[in-house]
């Protein structure tokens, strides 16, 4: 199992990570489409080849094709809009609010799942990439959408241990001069 290599792959000094990598995929109570979408677009999000690599192919063995497709364009969309609406956000000059955007962004409005799977691999993803305008307008979304705190944090946990573990698991190569 990639999960179990992986967790292998923590260094003792990480040792919480490889603990809390167990647990909030294995123990987690979202249901399998939203865990292995979070999964994936986070995987992806964390930008270490690692990480993807290894936990890829227990997300596309969960998914349905539709829903793998999905996650990674949670993923590549809000690569864009995370950088995009933190500029936005960080800019002094509060008018480039007022400016169009001008970027194409269908697949939000489409993205062949349930709008609250897509919207929840967003938010956890708007969480790694630190962009606080998505960040809220993801949770507003879901919220509105009767989705718990609990479920939106659960999601958020995923992103932060997975993005622990590729910082980690990267540096760590780094240093052994890989």
């Amino acid at each position: 199992m990639a999960l179990d290599e992986l967790k292998s792959a923590i260094p003792d000094f990480a040792k919480d990570l490889k603990l809390n990598l167990g647990s909030v995929i294995g123990n987690s109570e979202l249901p399998q489409q939203q865990l292995w979408g979070t999964v994936l677009a986070c995987a992806i999000a964390s930008r270490s080849p690692k990480v993807l690599r290894e936990l890829e192919p227990e997300a596309k063995a969960n998914l349905s094709a539709e829903a793998y497709t999905a996650a990674k364009s949670a993923a590549a969309i809000m690569a864009m809009n995370n950088v995009f609406y933190r500029t936005r956000h960080l800019l002094s000059d509060p008018e480039y609010g007022n400016l169009r955007a001008g970027l194409r962004m269908n697949v939000i409005g489409k993205p062949g799942v349930e709008k609250v799977d897509f919207e929840l691999w967003s938010l956890a993803v708007s969480a790694i990439n630190g962009c606080g305008q998505c960040l809220d307008s993801h949770e507003q979304v879901l919220r509105k959408a009767g989705v718990d705190r609990e479920t939106v944090q659960e999601a958020v946990k995923i992103a932060s241990v997975i993005q622990a573990v590729g910082v980690t698991l990267d540096s760590e190569d780094v240093l052994a001069g890989q």
